[in-house]
């Protein structure tokens, strides 16, 4: 059976940048505060009205394609992950696909909150090793900064808009997605959720005036279970796989708070210089924190690196994923 493989990575970030300072001037907070609690300096922020997640998305992929040298009618499958599509339908990954020409592919979108990446990429790595398809593209793009309340002080210094995406292909070789371990507990609704806009709860003029849809979170039991499921899901997916702390090469894990991912790497005892973090520049940027890691980092990881990814999300949702990496970055 054919392994699943990471052939390409591409990311974009909007060029404006949102920092402590700035912030501090729209709410009562102050640099201190947020890097002491949150380490996070800056985020980027998409600030015209007119563009969705489809378009962070579509510069993504269209890198990418250049990149890879990948056709764009060579993709047979998008899975888009986002907590922040366009609209309500048609999905996000349609419009991600129209715009890049992708005319040959279908696509759909995941909704799997932060942990969107690793999720695509399990399903992604699926419709390869059952040789369904040959090249998929999965894409995580979020315009968190459309769903931030910015006079929420302990909410509005954590996100900032990312899109990233990568390439996945059959290899023979023993490189690639090796195993995945996914979770969810539904007990998790209350304490992180978008209130409003959905069935249960549609849109009025209530729910705007209450300020109910935008991120809701209780900042202490999301941290609390984060720490404990990010670190279980982690170190059962190295137990089963036979992996000591040595073993792994890379550690990247959802850059959702900087104290979270010190206390879960800390716990597994893996070295501060083997976990990838980017969260200062770019805030938890949710299901596209991931691979825009992997890719800011790609010309340190070779070919061969094993790397292990957690991530946890709304729902809760949770997991960790091994994989072997499958290209050298050129320079």
């Amino acid at each position: 059976m054919a392994h699943a493989k990471i052939s390409g990575i591409a990311s974009y970030v909007p060029d404006d940048i949102l920092d402590n300072e700035m912030l501090s001037k729209m709410v009562d907070t102050n640099d201190e505060w947020i890097t002491t609690r949150v380490g996070i300096k800056e985020r980027r922020i998409l600030k015209d009205p007119d563009k969705g997640s489809s378009y962070m998305g579509t510069q993504a992929v269209r890198k990418l394609l250049a990149e890879t040298g990948t056709a764009p009618e060579e993709v047979e499958l998008l899975i888009c992950a986002t907590s922040n599509p366009d609209y309500r339908f048609p999905s996000t990954a349609s419009i991600i696909a129209h715009d890049c020409g992708l005319e040959q592919a279908y696509g759909y979108d995941i909704q799997a909150a932060c942990a969107g990446f690793i999720v695509s990429a399990q399903a992604a790595r699926a419709y390869i090793e059952a040789g369904l398809y040959k090249k998929v593209v999965v894409v995580c793009a979020e315009k968190m900064s459309s769903m931030t309340d910015y006079e929420d002080r302990s909410t509005c210094p954590l996100f900032g808009d990312a899109a990233a995406a990568i390439l996945m292909e059959p290899t023979d070789e023993n490189v690639g997605i090796v195993d995945g371990e996914f979770h969810v507990d539904g007990e998790g609704l209350t304490h992180l959720i978008m209130k409003a806009g959905g069935s249960a709860r549609p849109a009025t003029a209530e729910t705007v005036a209450n300020r109910e849809h935008f991120v809701y979170q209780e900042g202490r039991t999301v941290y609390k279970n984060a720490v404990r499921d990010m670190l279980y899901s982690s170190q059962s997916v190295m137990k089963r796989n036979n992996l000591g702390v040595d073993d792994v090469d890379w550690f990247v894990p959802h850059q959702a708070n900087l104290r979270i991912i010190e206390a879960v790497g800390g716990r597994i005892n893996i070295p501060e210089e083997r976990v990838l973090v980017n969260i200062q520049h770019y805030g938890n940027t949710s299901a596209a924190s991931i691979p825009l890691c992997l890719d800011e980092y790609k010309k340190k990881l070779k070919k061969g690196d094993r790397v292990l990814l957690t991530a946890f999300g709304a729902g809760f949702t949770w997991g960790a994923m091994y994989l072997v990496w499958a290209f050298d970055t050129k320079d």
